[in-house]
């Protein structure tokens, strides 16, 4: 099992970029692939983006393909997702995501998960 913490949300207006960490507990934290979900106001909670245990397969939803970027640091147990061009639909409170790797279906299936953090798109 892995503990995680999202931080880094907040108001910016459209255009602007932020970065959310996900801070993880757990010594099983280099083996499970890691993602990003978010739910806006009256939508369901949707996909974003995910990264492979190693780092080396990272997947994007259509949406944020392009403008944001997943990374981690296995040494650091750290994710981080970058916002850049956000727009005022990427409102949301963005969840971070965990499960052990099986190398497959990165969109789904995840077991851990943090408390979230909101970010707010000004337009």
């Amino acid at each position: 099992q892995v503990q995680l913490a999202e931080s880094g949300g907040g108001l910016v207006q459209a255009g602007g970029s932020l970065r959310l960490s996900c801070a993880a507990s757990g010594r099983t934290f280099s083996l499970a692939a890691m993602a990003w979900f978010r739910q806006g106001p009256g939508k369901e909670r949707e996909f974003v983006a995910a990264i492979s245990w190693s780092g080396r397969f990272t997947d994007y939803a259509d949406s944020v393909k392009g403008r944001f970027t997943i990374r981690r640091d296995n040494a650091k147990n750290m994710v981080n997702l970058q916002m850049n061009s956000l727009k005022p639909e990427d409102t949301a409170v963005y969840y971070c995501a965990a499960k052990r790797d099986y190398y497959r279906n990165y969109r789904d299936e995840y077991t851990d998960w943090g408390q979230g953090t909101q970010v707010t798109v000004s337009s």
